[in-house]
């Protein structure tokens, strides 16, 4: 080894001793999952697919307006244990990167779809009236 390239490893701390293979990983551990992870994620999503399926086909709720308020409320809590349990993120992930743009994302999907739904109600309120012999042209 030359003297330059004793003086490179010796000013940035290479210890040759320990094994490269796992430098830089420490702490990405606790991000990889497990078998057992996947196994409960698997399984909460068969539940929370298997109940809604049940409240539609056995038609257990009285309305069809409770019924999908029902679906919907599963459907959030499956996206939940998606992004958990399938695609590991949580407050730490990426520092906290992840969980800034999944904030982002939410939050601009609620403007776009409030700002629809307001557009559409005020266009729907503000039409002009159709004579009645009109309404009735195929």
């Amino acid at each position: 080894m030359t003297q330059s390239a004793q003086h490179h490893d010796n000013a940035h701390g290479h210890d040759h001793d320990h094994d490269h293979d796992d430098h830089g990983h420490e702490e990405h551990d606790d991000y990889h999952g497990t078998v057992g992870g996947y196994t409960v994620g698997f399984l909460l999503s068969l539940v929370l697919t298997a109940i809604p399926f049940w409240l539609v086909m056995a038609k257990v709720l009285p309305s069809s307006g409770v019924t999908a308020a029902v679906i919907l409320a599963f459907a959030v809590v499956q996206i939940v244990v998606h992004m958990v349990y399938f695609l590991h993120m949580n407050t730490k992930s990426e520092g906290g990167w992840n969980m800034l743009a999944l904030i982002f994302t939410i939050v601009i999907v609620v403007i776009t779809l409030a700002g629809s739904l307001w557009v559409m109600h005020h266009l729907n309120v503000n039409m002009m009236p159709m004579p009645h012999e009109m309404r009735n042209m195929p």
